[in-house]
């Protein structure tokens, strides 16, 4: 039996397809060791609370 999906999981779907898309660009284009460094950063800012900030110098 399958169900239909809610729409917030067809809304996290799609996230999920563009970060695979993105990475697999990242990846591309300047290596895996990047694209792993870029995306455990954002996960890092995400957890500081630090998207959407204004870099202040």
């Amino acid at each position: 039996m399958q169900t239909e999906l809610t729409p917030e999981e067809k809304s996290k779907d799609v996230f999920f397809e563009r970060l695979a898309e993105l990475s697999e660009e990242m990846v591309a284009k300047h290596g895996k060791d990047f694209s792993m460094g870029a995306l455990v950063l954002a996960a890092r800012w995400i957890a500081e609370n630090r998207i959407g900030q204004l870099k202040t110098n």
